[in-house]
């Protein structure tokens, strides 16, 4: 396994790197110049010399054309772009001039509170409904709650938030409708936001685990070991279960690291300062260098993501080898 994990760390560094490119092209090229925006409509020639140096918009983009020797290239943009990712090292808000790396670390928590509770009681209730429905397959109970899983794909999710704020923030007074506040005060802000996400995603998650579960029950292991007289719960929570672990770690751990940069419209709608809510105001205020990081962060995760899934196979099937 070692020797996977090596490889696959040393296939990581092209993609990475192609990463970095892109986020490149489309953060310093195709999205131009703005320094007179930032500067102002008034503003002197002088302010935007001063904007453009600040931020290293000055240096040419892959290499001066007038040095003698290769120390062109490293004073460009695009190797300090290279070397800022690798090193985490953002610089500054276009928007507050605050260092990236400072918001980020402050608005990670939020985000996690609202995230990793979703996540793991999202989980378990999926996977409970979807044994139960498994269980009972066939049978009126399996076709009403079918249906109530497509109804509720159906509804778009931004419904969920303003009835979810209506019903029980406005009109019940349960929840607070906007805001945030660090520490333990924090769980009634976010324990809508939480419900409201479990909720939304019930439909889709218990319509996967349910097609994942049924396709192992019609397995011929299933029908041996029900010939051998093992009992429908002992073949469904014994057997089934395990067997059907590789599409569900598929989609849970790639969900993991997504956790981290949070929820953008639950977040924007609550007002919580997470990632999510950040994100969105940096796209509206095409505050690039935080768009370019929150790009290059979720990628990595993405990436690092698919790592762990291929190990967790091995872990969890012994039939699966890591070559």
């Amino acid at each position: 396994m070692k020797g996977y994990i090596i490889r696959k760390l040393i296939n990581v560094v092209p993609i990475v790197f192609g990463v970095m490119v892109i986020t490149f092209v489309l953060f310093r090229i195709v999205g131009g110049d703005i320094s007179r925006e930032i500067a102002g409509k008034y503003a002197t020639a002088e302010l935007i010399t001063e904007i453009r140096h600040e931020y290293g918009w000055d240096k040419p983009l892959f290499f001066d054309v007038h040095a003698k020797n290769i120390s062109g290239v490293f004073d460009s943009q695009f190797f300090h772009h290279l070397w800022n990712s690798l090193t985490f090292n953002f610089g500054k808000s276009l928007r507050d001039r605050q260092p990236i790396t400072e918001i980020i670390k402050e608005g990670a928590i939020p985000s996690l509170s609202i995230t990793v509770p979703m996540f793991i009681i999202g989980l378990i209730t999926s996977l409970s409904i979807s044994l139960i429905v498994a269980y009972v397959r066939g049978t009126r109970v399996d076709k009403v709650l079918v249906i109530i899983c497509v109804l509720g794909m159906s509804v778009p999710y931004l419904s969920y938030i303003l009835i979810g704020q209506y019903i029980f923030a406005y009109k019940l007074g349960r929840f607070p409708v906007f805001g945030y506040e660090p520490g333990w005060r924090a769980v009634q802000y976010v324990a809508l936001p939480v419900l409201i996400g479990v909720v939304s995603g019930l439909g889709s998650s218990v319509r996967f685990y349910r097609t994942v579960i049924l396709d192992e029950i019609h397995a011929d292991y299933v029908r041996t070991a029900r010939a051998k007289g093992a009992s429908r719960t002992r073949v469904l929570f014994k057997h089934v279960l395990k067997n059907a672990m590789i599409p569900v770690i598929t989609q849970v751990v790639l969900a993991i690291p997504f956790l981290f940069l949070g929820s953008l419209l639950l977040e924007r709608f609550f007002g919580i300062p997470g990632l999510g809510y950040l994100t969105i105001e940096a796209i509206s205020s095409r505050d690039y260098p935080v768009i370019n990081a929150m790009t290059y962060i979720g990628a990595l995760l993405y990436i690092f993501g698919l790592i762990v899934t291929d190990i967790c196979y091995a872990l969890v099937d012994p039939r699966v080898e890591l070559r």
